[in-house]
């Protein structure tokens, strides 16, 4: 008789670059190992009302956004409802939508109400992965790396292009983990002013020229001369890089951040085996651009882990939360201790 045990979780991913909602069925069996398989997966794109509604809501007063929390649950368990049809999971494992992430205040915000997510679904629901780290002193960033670990352990790093660039970074037996750059945030934005989602293939940026003296401060930014822990923010994008880029011509603004991105993440990867995931894998300029500043051998998987790896990922903190096993360690978040964050809502 078989000792092995199996979850099936559906995993909700709502980056900061806001490309959508990601959704996917994954299926995880214990045995010596983790192992694990997305069986169905899909993106459903924001509306322009929900788009404007998130970019905006870190402006609004704390009783807006606490209705526009409860609304957004509503929102993607609509969504998940329409998304599961007749297939059943365990439970959900929801990241929610970032708001405010400022763990030097002790304090971090996605949104997207669990209870209202289980209300809806009539699904067990886990939610708000990172507030628990974050009250323990750590940066409550990245998460994945857990995740990293035990599903893909035959690479020394891993590294998501998403929002912002971020590394898992195996070591005898442990993993360190921190946000290394900015990424679709700044170039989905840049790509906003040229009447564009995003720059297909990086072929805007490939046409760009590059502006020395930009790229020079971009690469001197405090940011980068700090150790880890450490973890970016739509807070410090504001602060340090959108004053950088005003008034520059956006395809030399795309070009000449491709080669910044490139450089930072080149420092990271000396020899060994990277795999990349996340929407920036399918900027080819970009990735012809990492691979000329690093000396590891690149892997790119096949498309749905690189698009739905972060969604697989939370749903394995969710089985780990579920377990009561750590899914947060304080060598990647700088936390008083590891821990296992989630709040779980039942129905």
């Amino acid at each position: 008789m078989s000792n092995n045990i199996k979850y099936r979780v559906l995993g909700v991913m709502s980056g900061t670059s806001l490309d959508g909602i990601d959704l996917a069925i994954c299926t995880f069996i214990k045995k010596e190992n983790w192992e694990f398989k997305i069986e169905k997966s899909d993106t459903f794109k924001y509306s322009k009302l929900w788009k404007s509604t998130l970019v905006n809501l870190h402006t609004l007063n704390k009783e807006l956004i606490e209705e526009t929390n409860i609304k957004y649950g509503a929102f993607l368990g609509e969504k998940i409802n329409t998304f599961l049809g007749n297939e059943k999971v365990d439970f959900i494992a929801s990241h929610g939508h970032t708001i405010f992430h400022q763990p030097e205040n002790n304090y971090t915000l996605q949104i997207g109400d669990g209870k209202t997510i289980a209300k809806t679904t009539g699904i067990t629901t886990i939610n708000d992965f990172r507030s628990l780290d974050v009250l323990l002193n750590g940066q409550g960033a990245p998460l994945v790396p857990i995740g990293d670990l035990h599903l893909f352990p035959d690479y020394k790093y891993c590294i998501n292009l998403g929002g912002f660039a971020n590394i898992s970074i195996k070591n005898e037996g442990g993993i360190t983990a921190f946000d290394i750059c900015p990424a679709n945030i700044i170039m989905n934005e840049v790509c906003k002013n040229l009447g564009k989602e995003y720059d297909n293939n990086g072929d805007i940026a490939k046409k760009g020229k590059l502006i020395p003296e930009l790229l020079q401060n971009l690469n001197q930014l405090s940011f980068y001369k700090e150790i880890p822990p450490k973890s970016l923010s739509r807070e410090w994008v504001e602060k340090f890089i959108n004053p950088l880029i005003q008034n520059q011509k956006h395809e030399d603004t795309l070009h000449t951040f491709c080669e910044h991105i490139a450089f930072q993440i080149g420092k990271h990867l000396e020899n060994e085996t990277a795999i990349f995931t996340g929407g920036g894998v399918l900027n080819l300029y970009l990735m012809e651009r990492i691979k000329h500043y690093s000396s590891s051998e690149i892997i790119i998987p096949n498309h749905t882990i690189i698009n739905f790896k972060e969604a697989l990922l939370f749903g394995f903190l969710g089985v780990l939360r579920l377990r009561n096993e750590i899914n947060c360690l304080k060598s990647v978040t700088g936390a008083n201790r590891d821990n296992c964050g989630g709040i779980i809502h039942q129905i």
